[in-house]
């Protein structure tokens, strides 16, 4: 997961998914998006494949960059269940210091 956040921790790389959310494009159609060189865009790109966060294919003479929502899908699933289980474990210990006991509670199993 550490290769996903270092993908996505950088607003370039975060831009091109902006931008192949819209549809799929090929490096030289991502990079006139932006003002710097092709190679410094061909390097975002694979640092986004290396995260899974995008997928190629060759069509003819073009790379085709899209984007894997699979990955995204992924990474909301373990927020939401990090949030979760903070959210528990506080609940948790503000009761236990408070001496709350829901475990007969069945509205808290």
């Amino acid at each position: 997961m550490n290769v996903i956040f270092k993908a996505i921790g950088d607003q370039t790389r975060r831009s091109i998914l902006q931008i192949l959310k819209e549809k799929d494009l090929n490096a030289g159609e991502i990079a006139d998006q932006f003002k710097m060189t092709k190679p410094s865009i061909s390097h975002h790109l694979e640092v986004l494949k290396r995260a899974d966060l995008v997928t190629s294919r060759k069509e003819g003479q073009y790379v085709i960059y899209s984007i894997n929502t699979s990955v995204i899908d992924d990474l909301f699933r373990w927020i939401a269940e990090l949030k979760v289980n903070i959210h528990e474990e506080k609940t948790n210990t503000r009761n236990s210091v408070l001496g709350i006991d829901n475990t007969s509670n069945p509205a808290f199993k």
